[in-house]
């Protein structure tokens, strides 16, 4: 590898038409790919990029395109396979100026291609410190400007001597996120619906042996009378279950567009490159023998996982269960289940192979219906995300259930979540740890900040499988409430009971139940309903139908579908006892036996009933916030702190670095890498602009990529004046002096006014009882303050005098931590010290919207103390939430930053005061996750 060479700018990337490619910067060794891609290049492409006919490159051209710097000269391009099939470039032309072009070859224009290598460019030249992109364009080249234009990014241009002249500003915008956001959610759904919906089939490993994997693939795709046609795959028999096999995939005559791989796992990797040779788009690997079995499996799974993205196929697996998709269209039951739920309006993914099978036993034993299913294994490529971005343009989808062991891109999940919740439910169960299979890294964040996050998004996260589907069956059957508030319709009046007492323990508000008797029947059970239905108190009804003897249960159901029958109002019931969707309480669509919308769903039990529809009015509550945006902050220096945290790490790693200066818990202070307390654990272009290469000119390119022009390796963690930093976004941390002495403590007091606080100034020091002595009005109590301390705690112990903060107010802490796999996380509680021990704490992912710092607030369970209850004053609660908008905004801003602690926040009843605060930086190893240009994760 060439000195230098930026790895972290490589990334698999899916095309607009669910294919994958691989970018990557251009290398001297891709001189002969070079000439091979341009040799497939017709005339117009040619004549567009050059300005004029030029049938080949000269020795001395293909050297200079492939030998550049990187900083100044910079080309990335697009493999599939071992073949180039696009290349761009910039060419520094001045300061902060570079001028762009590139290539597209024919037989892949029109496939995104260069509008992903365009984001990509674009990411490369904001990190070499490149502010606009400068392309010449000729008129008649009408996709090649309708590309540029249509980048989100803010464009200019002129028209002279018969060519266009544009001009890209590089700075990001609303728009441009908005632009890679659609067509990132385009390309993946479009990748999992060629899975998903595939024309043909071939089934690799089908063997005669019973219980053979491959046989019972074969087997169930048949029983399903999948709608194309079978091909099974067998090196030595003529057939497989009657239908015809072949020798190989490539012997196949037809076209294949979906294999199933179900060979020994030493065998995949050739498997993988026959199906590429034959052109398939997408692999299911039920095979075993991978990441599961230890380093060298999972060197097997990483190279399969790359070898298939690089040919342009999405692998489904390994070690999974299979897929299916119920359209009557397509009849797809490509997994290892014999027995797939009918048609319904669930989407369901199970990162699990082997709980798969009993999952799906599940839900078809509860008569819930599912839209398609995805077991992905140990999820080496395809994973939840491509999922949801799939299931929410899907149409016959309404609710997402998912499954997770692991996260592979944390925060593109809890993004992507944040946005289909929207529209669509998603439930979640995540279990805890990570299989030693998975791709994905384990997880940092302890388990309470995890569900947090998942709250923020709009995610329903229940504890296990069976509230999965419990809470599933409301959302897909039932309309969601617009309140908590529940009548209670009951033939038993200790079920009654029970139920009420659920609803109490679930943050829901019952009516007093409404007791029938066990007597009541069909017209009993009819008018209460609907009497309480009708109600403008009732935002749900819980009905419970459990007879002493048999009766008339079949009449009392159809009443109750019948009452409830274009009520915009959840109706869940015990019936019977029954668990799931009730023959007799259900709605029948007409093409199957599946239940419709309107059919009501039965619990085994009143609490479990209760339980699922909590979940749901609390999703509903969410749902109804309007989703906003970050809230305009107009006293903030951002550039100012990027160059304060530019400088910092550049001092840092000098030569002759400076020493750290001593100072008061508002200036630097070293911190542990361990959590503390505060945060415990459509068409395109397909050639390019520009004339024949000029040579490059301009300074030297930085970027906040790091002190030394790169991204690297992190290292420790660099101390950083948090008062300055702070400053920038309009932030005042409380002055405060260390002294050393008792005529040091008396002269501070005098200079920061009374009265005073003398405390510790050991950055931990705010976490133990103890450590400061508040409200000293003279000079005689600090003196007396210091000597106590000096003699409980030693001469070397540093103390601090601060000047005493208005009273009444309640302490607070709050901070951040840059998460590797979430990206920046926002922490908050309160600071008492019984607060701090029982780990009182919310989490939000930055940057804070109003609504999202005021449910962090109120997330505490020491809450109320802020809000007058228990004795406390009212406090500055809109003040403490700017406050956490701005610290939000900083982590989001700042790259640079590792953790942020703001220990303590005193918010009194007009305005906060910062304490304390200490903050550390970290040259990032490269892009924040989901924080750049498309990539497969």
């Amino acid at each position: 590898m060439e000195e230098h060479y930026p790895a972290h700018w490589e990334a698999d990337v899916v095309l607009a038409d669910g294919g994958t490619a691989h970018v990557r910067p251009i290398r001297p060794a891709d001189a002969g790919r070079l000439r091979s891609f341009y040799s497939r290049l017709s005339d117009e492409s040619i004549y567009f990029r050059f300005f004029g006919p030029r049938p080949r490159l000269s020795d001395k051209e293909v050297e200079r395109f492939t030998n550049v710097d990187y900083v100044d000269r910079v080309a990335l391009i697009a493999t599939i396979g071992d073949e180039m099939v696009a290349v761009i470039r910039y060419d520094r032309t001045g300061p902060g100026e570079a001028e762009v072009a590139f290539l597209v070859e024919d037989a892949h224009q029109g496939r995104g291609v260069a509008s992903v290598l365009l984001e990509h460019l674009a990411a490369t030249a904001r990190e070499r410190g490149i502010e606009r992109f400068i392309a010449d364009v000729l008129p008649a080249n009408m996709r090649m400007t309708g590309l540029l234009r249509q980048a989100g990014y803010t464009a200019q241009s002129q028209f002279a001597d018969g060519v266009v002249r544009m001009t890209l500003d590089l700075t990001p915008t609303v728009t441009s996120a908005e632009v890679t956001a659609a067509r990132e959610h385009r390309a993946e759904a479009r990748s999992i619906a060629r899975l998903l919906t595939p024309g043909s089939v071939a089934v690799i490993g089908a063997s005669r042996e019973p219980g053979g994997v491959g046989q019972s693939v074969l087997r169930n795709l048949l029983a399903a009378e999948f709608t194309g046609p079978v091909y099974p795959v067998h090196r030595e028999v003529r057939a497989v279950h009657g239908v015809r096999a072949y020798p190989s995939v490539t012997a196949i005559d037809d076209e294949v567009d979906l294999a199933v791989v179900a060979v020994p796992a030493g065998s995949v990797i050739d498997v993988v490159e026959e199906c590429a040779e034959k052109g398939v788009h997408g692999l299911v690997v039920v095979s075993s023998g991978f990441g599961e079995t230890g380093p060298r499996g999972r060197a097997r799974q990483d190279e399969m996982a790359r070898i298939a993205r690089s040919y342009g196929l999405r692998v489904v697996g390994p070690n999974c269960l299979g897929i299916a998709n119920t359209d009557p269209a397509v009849k797809l039951n490509a997994t290892l289940a014999p027995t797939v739920p009918g048609r319904g309006k669930v989407g369901f993914f199970s990162q699990s192979g082997a709980l798969g099978t009993a999952l799906l036993q599940r839900v078809a034993q509860r008569g819930m219906g599912i839209s398609s299913f995805v077991s992905a294994g140990n999820r080496a490529d395809v994973s939840g995300n491509d999922l949801l971005q799939y299931w929410e343009e899907d149409d016959s989808t309404d609710v997402i259930l998912l499954y997770l062991e692991s996260l592979g891109n944390p925060r593109k999940f809890t993004r992507l979540a944040r946005r289909i919740a929207r529209r669509k439910p998603i439930v979640v169960v995540k279990s805890g740890g990570t299989p030693a299979g998975h791709s994905a890294k384990e997880l940092g964040l302890p388990d309470s900040a995890i569900s947090s996050l998942f709250e923020q998004a709009g995610l329903i996260r229940v504890d296990d499988l069976i509230q999965l589907f419990d809470v599933g069956q409301v959302l897909a059957y039932q309309p969601l409430p617009a309140g908590p508030r529940v009548a209670l319709v009951t033939n038993s009046d200790a079920l009654g009971l029970l139920a009420a007492d659920a609803c109490l323990a679930a943050g829901l508000e019952p009516r007093p139940p409404v007791n029938l008797g066990p007597a009541a029947g069909p017209p009993e059970f009819g008018t209460a309903l609907a009497g309480e239905l009708a109600s403008p108190d009732v935002d749900a009804a819980v009905v419970i139908h459990m007879p002493p003897v048999p009766g008339a249960s079949d009449e009392v159901a159809a009443e109750l579908l019948r009452v409830s029958k274009d009520v915009a109002k959840p109706v869940v019931t015990t019936f019977h006892g029954h668990l799931g969707m009730h023959p007799a309480l259900r709605v029948e669509t007409g093409s199957d036996a599946t239940p419709g919308r309107g059919s009501i769903p039965s619990y085994a039990a009143p609490e479990e009933a209760v339980r699922a529809l909590a979940h749901v009015v609390r999703y509903a509550r969410w749902r109804a916030h309007p989703a906003v945006p970050p809230p305009e902050l107009d006293d903030i220096d951002t550039a100012r702190a990027g160059s304060l945290a530019m400088t910092t790490l550049s001092a840092a790693t000098s030569p002759t670095p400076a020493s750290s200066p001593g100072g008061s818990p508002g200036e630097i202070a070293a911190m542990e890498p361990a959590m503390e307390p505060a945060m415990e654990p459509a068409t395109e272009p397909g050639m390019g602009a520009g004339k024949p290469d000029q040579a490059p000119a301009g300074a030297p390119g930085g970027g906040r990529q790091g002190p030394s022009g790169v991204f690297a390796e992190p290292g420790p963690p660099v101390e950083i004046d948090a008062t300055e930093l702070l400053s920038c976004y309009g932030l005042t941390v409380w002055p405060a002096e260390v002294v050393r002495s008792t005529d040091e403590a008396v002269a501070a007091a005098g200079r920061l006014g009374w009265p005073v606080v003398v405390k510790v100034a050991d950055p931990g020091a705010s976490r133990r009882a103890g450590t400061v002595r508040l409200g000293l009005t003279g000079p005689e109590l600090v003196r007396n303050a210091y000597t106590e301390f000096a003699e409980q705690l030693g001469e070397g112990a540093e103390l601090a005098v601060q000047r005493m903060a208005p009273q009444p107010a309640v302490p607070t802490v709050m901070g951040v931590v840059d998460d590797p796999a979430f990206g920046p996380v926002v922490s908050f509680g309160l600071g008492e010290v019984t607060a701090r021990l029982l780990q009182d704490q919310g989490f939000r992912l930055a940057p804070l919207t109003g609504e999202d710092a005021a449910a962090l607030v109120r997330s505490v369970r020491a809450a109320p103390l802020l809000f007058g209850q228990y004795g406390y004053p009212p406090v500055a609660v809109d003040a403490l939430e700017d406050l956490l908008v701005r610290v939000g905004r900083l982590a989001n801003d700042l790259p640079e930053l590792a953790r942020l602690d703001l220990d303590q926040v005193l918010v009194g009843e007009s305005d906060v005061m910062i304490l304390g605060a200490r903050a550390t930086l970290r040259t990032p190893a490269g892009p924040r996750l989901d924080g750049g240009p498309r990539r497969l994760s």
